[in-house]
């Protein structure tokens, strides 16, 4: 699914998060939005999902507008998001964790998705059983990123979904994305890890104070002026 912003504004009160921003995701790409913190990024995830309420543009899913549609109703639509800090139900065991990414998603057979789900991250499958407060960081991540995917998502909003992790479960992390794209999921990664995030996705845009600053593609990742002008970040 193409998902299109177009002169995006959000304010909280009178402070503006968001100003005229514009971006394109197209069908099976990964675009990364990366920036200081304040830039904007998880706002802009937050309006796609209708969690905040923007005060100016537009937000276009396959050419039709998502203002002022519950975030339950543009669920249903097709996005999925992955928050900051992975929010998961910490008493619930990892399968009723899944479970839940089930809700408001017509009867089917799910076994196919299940078993690719289990692919991407066989720690899910091995500790189905157990609370997931009782999983570790990295566990948690791969359970929150399994939780959205279960609904079959064509876009997918991640937040973040490296903070705090060991190199080799960032790795991890990468590589199951790699797998998502080969499936036509649309993904728009924030990152703090942005050298990687550039090496990696179609394409980075850069906020800054809500503004869109640049646009990055693999190439520059190799560029250390413009990424050190575009944002100090962790390869």
């Amino acid at each position: 699914m193409k998902l299109e912003l177009f002169d995006l504004e959000v304010r909280y009160g009178t402070v503006p998060a968001v100003s005229g921003l514009s971006l394109e995701i197209g069908e099976g790409e990964i675009v990364g939005l990366i920036g200081p913190n304040g830039a904007g990024k998880s706002t802009t995830l937050h309006a796609v999902m209708g969690l905040v309420r923007p005060s100016g543009g537009e937000i276009l899913l396959e050419g039709r507008s998502l203002l002022g549609r519950a975030p339950e109703s543009i669920s249903r639509a097709g996005i999925a998001l992955v928050p900051e800090g992975r929010r998961i139900y910490a008493d619930f065991t990892v399968a009723e964790n899944l479970r839940l990414g089930l809700s408001g998603r017509r009867n089917g057979d799910d076994s196919d998705n299940l078993a690719w789900i289990h692919s991407l991250f066989p720690v899910i499958d091995e500790f189905r059983d157990r609370p997931a407060g009782q999983l570790s960081g990295g566990q948690q991540q791969q359970l929150a990123i399994a939780r959205a995917l279960v609904a079959r998502p064509r876009v997918l909003l991640l937040d973040e979904p490296s903070l705090g992790l060991a190199p080799q479960l960032v790795d991890l992390v990468f590589a199951a994305l790699d797998e998502i794209r080969k499936r036509g999921v649309t993904v728009l990664l924030v990152e703090q890890r942005a050298q990687r995030t550039v090496a990696f996705a179609d394409r980075t845009y850069v906020l800054s104070n809500g503004s869109l600053r640049m646009t990055l593609t693999p190439p520059d990742a190799n560029d250390t002026d413009r990424m050190v002008a575009a944002y100090f970040g962790s390869s």
